[in-house]
């Protein structure tokens, strides 16, 4: 597939309209079952994880070679209009994945993983992942190609940031055991390790530092390693003083995350808590 989709590309607007639709059913599927992903973990890479530029190649081929049509709801009443190459992804009681009732999309190429929570209203968008036992609640966005591991908890309001362009950027990774508080932005190809806490309201971004008091370092991205929130880090908002021109003078200051802890059993028992809503 991988060597299909590169040809179709190379062949630019030339290339074969029927094929292109054909192949990128075909990632699709792949995509759906976890066969295939747009990210994946790779003990040789530096940072843990790499990217299969050309699944997102294939993703961008799809939106490309679609066409608008109507995709209406309820006999046209509830209207929307989509590329017909990116229709929802039918799941059956089979899978495991529980999707509640009150408005909620998961977009074909997304995998959801069995065990799965999705609360209304919230949407998964085309080369996400999410692993089993995960909760995505209400009002939450899972964007485009991102990976979120199993156990996680996206909490109400969150936003999981999405990338397809450019192709060799790598997207928002939320790895296993981690939760993600209400109300909280991860963008720009950040990647949250295993069993981190990211408070409610927290934004981080590929151009976030963020400061570690216990460890008594500031964690900077840099332009060949994005924004590593450490194995068990619990992040809050917080804010630093702005020292420049007029801010001493002004009293201003600038929102920056703080990482106060790591996790320990006292935070363990209040992240178990939803386990009482399986």
């Amino acid at each position: 597939m991988q060597a299909e989709i590169e040809a179709l590309v190379a062949a630019g607007p030339s290339a074969d309209r029927e094929a292109v639709r054909a192949l990128f059913a075909q990632l699709r599927g792949a995509l759906s079952s976890g066969a295939v992903r747009a990210a994946e973990p790779d003990p040789s890479s530096p940072i843990g994880w790499r990217v299969n530029t050309w699944v997102k190649q294939g993703i961008l081929l799809g939106f490309r070679f679609g066409e608008t049509v109507d995709a209406s709801m309820d006999h046209g009443r509830w209207p929307f209009y989509d590329k017909d190459t990116l229709p929802l992804k039918k799941l059956s009681v089979s899978a495991g994945v529980r999707i509640v009732p009150g408005g909620s999309s998961v977009r074909d190429g997304a995998h959801i993983g069995p065990g799965v929570i999705c609360m209304p209203p919230m949407f998964v968008n085309i080369g996400a992942w999410i692993g089993e036992q995960s909760l995505i609640d209400s009002h939450a966005l899972v964007g485009s190609c991102a990976q979120v591991g199993a156990r996680v908890h996206v909490s109400a309001g969150a936003q999981i940031g999405g990338v397809i362009e450019p192709v060799g950027a790598l997207p928002v990774i939320v790895e296993d055991d981690a939760l993600v508080g209400g109300n909280t932005g991860i963008y720009e190809g950040a990647i949250i390790k295993t069993r981190a806490v990211v408070g409610a309201g927290t934004v981080l971004t590929g151009s976030t530092p963020v400061y570690d008091l216990v460890r008594g370092e500031i964690i900077k991205p840099t332009a060949d390693r994005p924004l590593i929130i450490p194995e068990g880090a619990v992040v809050v908002p917080g804010a630093r003083a702005v020292t420049a021109g007029k801010g001493p003078e002004w009293g201003l200051s600038l929102a920056t995350p703080v990482i106060v802890k790591y996790r320990d059993s006292r935070t363990d028992t209040r992240t178990e808590l939803e386990a009482w809503i399986r």
